[in-house]
């Protein structure tokens, strides 16, 4: 049983090496960059098994022309064997010269799929049946006009909060006849913020000024909705709210005041967090600056040494998921 274990985790090993031996070769070949553009060094062609059991088809039929000398079997062999050898060349172009450029992303919920922009130029003539794909992905199938540009958005699914840079792309192509595989990786550097996902819970009570918890309270601001009193006239106030009434009783010329009420802005911190870990903590936030966005409340955010001052607007609210999603990952930019 110990040896077992010992031969699998050399087995393991020898693996990880491996994959760490190719992907750095990779970078030396194809280096990571905003646009690449396929030539030899960055295309890889190899016969598919439809290819395989094609070859294997001809040797079965060169070694029946030998046996019987039969120059009609020893035609149609060689015959075969060129339209082999072209389809080869056609799999290799239908890659060749082609340009992809990555045109970026927007953020995300921890969980939910990244969709990142990408355009293929291809000068000169149509490429066909061009599949694009990650592990564990399922790819997607595409042609690419000739002297245009083709758009394309691509979903990559997101796992945890940070910023994302997905695994080498991978372009395909079996065109013609699918004997041949002609394929490369690309990193094309892309970075895609993403956030904690969001977890629903009460929004929490205000922090009164000794500390205590303490309900919102609502503010009066001048306004249109309950009458609150008079005030002496100042220039500038509307007509409409001139109390005419005590004007003409030589009170003098006064304004009516009318209030309604404004709600206190909202402080949020990791204090007012329950949970398991401090994921769950921060997806609390998460839930709240969305909550109380969408209520059109202002609020803060108190997390470690950065406070981002109440207020509302997509700005406000990008920033402050942005704080969350980076939040001890020891990188803000």
């Amino acid at each position: 049983m110990a040896t077992q274990r010992s031969a699998g985790g050399v087995s393991s090993g020898w693996r990880a090496r491996g994959r760490a031996l190719h992907q750095r070769w990779l970078k030396r070949r194809i280096p990571a960059a905003q646009q690449v553009t396929l030539d030899h060094r960055r295309i890889f062609i190899l016969p598919s098994r439809a290819g395989m059991a094609f070859l294997l088809l001809l040797a079965i039929l060169l070694v029946g022309a030998i046996n019987y000398e039969n120059s009609l079997v020893y035609g149609l062999t060689f015959l075969l064997l060129s339209l082999f050898w072209v389809a080869l060349h056609h799999s290799y172009r239908n890659l060749a010269g082609i340009s992809l450029r990555a045109t970026g992303g927007r953020p995300v919920f921890a969980g939910e799929l990244v969709p990142l922009g990408l355009v293929l130029l291809s000068p000169g003539r149509e490429r066909q049946a061009l599949r694009l794909s990650w592990p564990q992905v399922a790819p997607q199938q595409l042609d690419v006009s000739a002297d245009g540009e083709t758009s394309a958005t691509l979903y990559y699914p997101s796992q945890r909060r940070g910023w994302l840079q997905p695994e080498r792309l991978r372009i395909e192509t079996r065109f013609p006849l699918g004997w041949f595989a002609a394929w490369s990786l690309l990193d094309l550097n892309w970075r895609v913020l993403v956030y904690p996902r969001p977890v629903q819970a009460p929004l929490p009570l205000q922090r009164s000024g000794n500390g205590q918890d303490e309900a919102p309270q609502a503010q009066l601001a001048e306004g249109a909705d309950d009458f609150q009193g008079l005030r002496h006239y100042r220039p500038g106030d509307s007509r409409r709210r001139l109390d005419w009434r005590a004007y003409s009783r030589g009170q003098g010329l006064h304004s009516k005041v009318f209030a309604e009420p404004q709600q206190q802005s909202q402080w949020l911190d990791l204090e007012q967090t329950t949970g398991a870990d401090l994921e769950q903590r921060l997806g609390m936030l998460t839930g709240w600056v969305l909550a109380l966005e969408a209520a059109g409340r202002p609020y803060g955010l108190a997390l470690g040494n950065l406070r981002q001052a109440p207020a509302l607007g997509e700005a406000h609210r990008d920033a402050c998921l942005r704080a969350l999603a980076l939040y001890g990952l020891g990188d803000s930019a």
